[in-house]
């Protein structure tokens, strides 16, 4: 869900950013658990990895390029402030650089950069670095103002960004050091968020080179670049500015320009901050990384190489684990795929909640435009029967969740449920749904990933159900590189896929949520939940967060938006006769969050 696309004892709702799915602190000092010298020495070797989507973009922080597999190439060839542990505890790292609070009222943040941290080109990892990753986050020189069908009529969006741009939208244009590794941020309010507010959707990584960005838009050099954005105002959609071109140049690069399902011959377009760089890609099939030399801040990998290969089918994932052509897999769980791995020599299974979830979102304009064919629809939708298939024969206590924001764990839940509405829609109601539709056929197109073999489950029983109802249901599979970049394209009226959340942090409820937010794909608008949320990013204490996300969930369940269906099941396998130190993670980084500490026996 970072909500990249998908929990243990904390809910969907406590998120920094989402990201697609396939179903986004411990230790001290400048040392933590797992970036110390105890990782340094290279063991070598490779390893390989099953995951279910495929790669599609350098840039996972985009619309999109927001997809889980992309944020984690991000994760291991981008370097960044902090990553979360698996016990989803904020883990510094300074070796790259530090953050300090220097002040609570205002509140202000002060991010520097080491000396020696540099791109693979050789470049310095800076403060233009930094402040364009903030222009991009903060949305601060946007002016667009929208129509119903999402078309702007006036003044521009700059940067597609899939996060929630709330938080970072507090501050002003950042102070810039004299020295050029350091940035000061100012915030008017408090923001919940602050410790994770920069550097991205893929746990404080810095996203894209400034140096590049500047050449592809046409710009000097990158200090023509940091000079533009100094020399911005705030965006006012009521008062919009003439488009800023060389701006707007950046911009449209940022935005597509690094969506690629293979290795670019310019590269400069997947230049590495990280552990590792990105050597080699088979379209649909594979990418390989290879340790970046020139990277000494941070956690050294073990092993020189990892290949990831792009395999949709659970039985093939673990058939392929069984066969040596991969060391670890993460497909999507079923009691016979976890049968089939416990019968498997050598192998270690990990079942346990993720930080994820399945629904389905109708787009709130096109044949969906009205509230009583949504609602119909929605009555239509068989998540009993979903549940039963997908999730029940793995988990027997599995139920059909009844939040967009919380998981049974978390003591909001059934407070939430119990007031949201969701109670009418425990099961299938076709005569309720009938009767809405007073004899109408509605043609609606769903589009979900056809190579996710949960999804393809999920899309025959509610096909099967809104027919029954009078829905004339049209088949808008697409395949693992393409259904991600599909989102709010305006080609489908439904869509089933997940959210996968890091667990920590509020901001992922507006990214989603909020109107025009980045990865608000459906169109909901509803001005009492935006008020909701502004004053949820701002608020500190967890049991106001709380309350807050409890009124937002009835805005959303009142409004006919669509149904979540359950939470998801996170499933990983490993060849431990061969490898060690993988360790099990509920978020949307999953098994690869401590990939430095992957090694060959």
């Amino acid at each position: 869900m970072r909500f990249g696309r998908t929990s243990k004892a904390i809910g969907v709702a406590a998120v920094a950013a989402l990201a697609l799915s396939a179903c986004a602190t411990s230790g001290g000092g400048n040392s933590p658990e797992g970036t110390g010298e105890s990782t340094a020495a290279a063991a070598g070797g490779s390893i390989s990895v099953a995951e279910t989507n495929a790669f599609s973009s350098f840039n996972s922080d985009s619309a999109t390029g927001n997809v889980d597999i992309n944020g984690k190439i991000a994760y291991m060839t981008h370097g960044g402030f902090y990553y979360v542990d698996n016990q989803l505890k904020v883990v510094r790292n300074e070796e790259f650089g530090t953050y300090e609070k220097v002040s609570d009222d205002p509140l202000v943040v002060k991010y520097t950069v080491n000396e020696g941290a540099k791109w693979s080109d050789g470049n310095a990892v800076d403060a233009g670095d930094l402040l364009l990753n903030w222009l991009v986050e903060s949305g601060y020189a946007n002016d667009a103002k929208t129509d119903e069908e999402g078309n702007v009529t006036s003044g521009t969006n700059y940067f597609d960004f899939a996060g929630d741009t709330s938080g970072l939208g507090l501050t002003e244009i950042p102070e810039v050091s004299d020295d050029g590794r350091s940035i000061t941020l100012t915030y008017s309010k408090p923001f919940a968020d602050w410790e994770i507010a920069f550097g991205g959707l893929n746990d404080g990584g810095i996203g894209l080179p400034a140096h590049v960005l500047a050449e592809k838009a046409g710009l000097a050099d990158e200090q023509a670049l940091v000079d533009i954005i100094q020399g911005l105002k705030r965006g006012n959609p009521d008062e919009p500015a003439k488009e800023n071109k060389d701006l707007k140049a950046v911009a449209d690069f940022w935005n597509t320009g690094f969506d690629t399902k293979s290795l670019p011959t310019d590269e400069s377009l997947y230049l590495s901050s990280g552990p590792f760089v990105v050597d080699s890609i088979t379209p649909d099939q594979s990418i390989t990384l290879v340790r970046n030399e020139s990277y000494t801040f941070g956690p050294k990998p073990a092993v020189d190489e990892v290949t990831i290969r792009f395999i949709g089918a659970a039985p093939d994932q673990v058939s392929a684990l069984k066969n040596g052509e991969v060391d670890i897999i993460a497909p999507q769980p079923s009691a016979d795929t976890v049968e089939l791995l416990q019968g498997i020599e050598g192998v270690t299974v990990d079942v346990e909640d993720q930080l994820a979830y399945d629904h389905i979102d109708l787009n709130y304009k096109g044949v969906f435009k009205e509230a009583n064919v949504r609602e119909a629809f929605m009555k239509a939708i068989p998540r009993q029967a979903i549940v039963d298939r997908i999730v029940k024969p793995l988990k027997a206590d599995a139920a059909p969740l009844d939040s967009q924001f919380f998981v049974p764990a978390q003591d909001a839940y059934e407070a939430s449920a119990a007031s949201n509405g969701s109670g009418d829609y425990k099961e299938a109601d076709i005569e309720g749904a009938k009767e809405l539709l007073a004899g109408a056929t509605p043609e609606v197109r769903i589009m979900y990933n056809k190579d996710n073999p949960n999804r393809a489950d999920a899309y025959a029983l509610i096909q099967e159900s809104a027919e029954k109802a009078g829905f004339k249901i049209v088949d808008g599979g697409l395949g693992a590189s393409d259904w991600g970049a599909a989102l709010g394209n305006g080609t489908y009226d439904a869509t089933i896929f997940g959210w996968t959340s890091p667990g920590v942090g509020v901001s992922g409820v507006p990214q989603i949520f909020k109107t025009d937010a980045g990865s608000n794909f459906n169109g909901f608008s509803e001005p009492a939940a935006d008020k909701l949320m502004d004053e949820l990013i701002v608020t500190t204490d967890s049991v106001e967060q709380d309350k807050l996300v409890t009124q937002i969930d009835k805005h959303v369940w009142d409004s006919f938006y669509g149904l979540p269906l359950f939470q998801s099941v996170g499933l990983d396998a490993y060849n431990s006769d061969r490898i060690e130190g993988v360790k099990y993670q509920p978020n949307q980084t999953g098994v690869f969050w401590n990939f430095w500490e992957w090694k060959v026996k």
